[in-house]
């Protein structure tokens, strides 16, 4: 896994007191690299099998077309749609709906089992629940259910492993082994509310209310990097918004796009007209730090992904959010807040929010979260600065469900 190495502050950089500089360092895997020495960045998916095409692939149209091909009449799209993204079942005793006599071979040929669970861990309040699961080539990701007060919230994968080669995140630690379809990801939100719908997150409290609950915010912080997965990742992201029974009827504003700062596809993103929301997981203001934290840096420099960042909320009017791990003697220093609330403001005010977060420890990794009153002062300087902040709570870190600790073992 990681290791800090301590290092003595260069003329160049402020220093805080005594507080140490620690910088990144492998120990005990060993991070890919180029030829030239540079941490290994993986932008496009190997070339591997795909998983057969579902429904959830398609378009409306488009399912209307494939029943054609197969035979059957196009309103048979909007049956099997209303199914699947309604009451979230691909079991065909309960589509009466269907003529009995081909009803299971045209379910097996529009839902083709893209999902199988492997394990299932929740935290002791039950409120919280990761799932892994195993892709039809065997390839193994995970998504995270949390309940909060007013919503419901799905941490969803949308690459298997991740190209981005960040030494502190466990996911990342592993490489990219492939993209995930659009209906592999869309398929991690019907399985969640079908777990919903049983009464299995959050216990007997909420059994009074099953069937009437769904997830209701969606987060693309769970395995890989989204916009290294565009195409697929923004198929999705219209199922997801599209009115039922095409899509899930979701809000937009309700889903949250992560991103480590691929600043071309930042700026497609902005065209897109899908006013969703928008987050930069940015985690140092510095080049020299972030170069060596966040790889892709390496292409693509703060100023850059700021600026990206800026002109999504420039063209869309979404407020943008910062996200920011908080490593203890590594990025928490507090002229490292000053100089984040001064790049964020040099773009504007009222546009931005940070949200600081404890660095959730991976197996084997000695680097750790920064100490509360260290994380408080970093917090301090970026209100003062007139930042709007807020420290985000870290959900599942006991069963390693938290942000950077996805690694899909078994």
């Amino acid at each position: 896994m990681t290791s800090p190495t301590r290092t003595q502050n260069s003329s160049a950089t402020p220093v805080d007191g005594d507080r140490p500089q620690v910088r990144p360092a492998a120990e005990g895997w060993e991070q890919q690299r180029t030829a030239e020495g540079r941490p290994l960045l993986q932008f496009a998916s190997p070339r591997v099998k795909q998983p057969p095409q579902h429904l959830a692939d398609l378009s409306l149209a488009e399912r209307a077309e494939k029943l054609k091909e197969l035979g059957l009449q196009p309103f048979r799209a909007k049956q099997l749609s209303t199914h699947y993204f309604q009451h979230w079942t691909t079991d065909p005793e309960r589509m009466s709906d269907l003529p009995k006599s081909g009803r299971e071979e045209l379910v097996e040929a529009m839902f083709p089992p893209l999902l199988t669970e492997v394990r299932r861990l929740r935290t002791d309040d039950g409120n919280t629940i990761k799932f892994l699961w195993r892709l039809f080539d065997g390839a193994l990701v995970e998504s995270v259910l949390m309940r909060y007060p007013g919503r419901i919230t799905l941490c969803v994968s949308s690459q298997a492993g991740c190209g981005m080669n960040c030494p502190f995140c466990a996911t990342g630690q592993a490489g990219l082994t492939r993209n995930m379809s659009t209906a592999e990801i869309v398929d991690q939100v019907v399985a969640a509310n079908r777990v919903i719908a049983a009464g299995e997150l959050g216990g007997t409290a909420h059994a009074k209310e099953m069937g009437t609950e769904r997830v209701t915010n969606i987060v693309f912080m769970g395995m890989g990097e989204p916009l290294a997965n565009y195409k697929r990742v923004m198929a999705a992201v219209h199922r997801f918004v599209d009115p039922a029974p095409e899509g899930l009827g979701m809000s937009a504003r309700n889903i949250t796009l992560s991103t480590v700062g691929l600043v071309p596809a930042i700026r497609k993103l902005a065209d897109e007209d899908v006013p969703v929301t928008f987050a930069l997981s940015l985690h140092a203001p510095d080049d020299e730090l972030r170069d060596e934290l966040i790889p892709v840096n390496n292409r693509w420099k703060v100023d850059e992904a700021i600026d990206a960042a800026y002109d999504y909320f420039r063209r869309t009017g979404r407020r943008v959010s910062i996200e920011y791990a908080l490593i203890k003697d590594m990025n928490d220093h507090p002229w490292r807040a000053s100089l984040l609330a001064k790049k964020l403001n040099q773009r504007g005010r009222g546009w931005v929010h940070v949200n600081p977060i404890p660095l959730n420890p991976t197996p084997g990794s000695i680097w750790t979260a920064s100490e509360p009153e260290v994380q408080d002062e970093f917090v301090g300087v970026l209100r003062a600065a007139g930042i709007p902040t807020t420290l985000r709570d870290t959900r599942g870190k006991e069963i390693d469900g938290a942000c950077g600790q996805l690694a899909a073992a078994e």
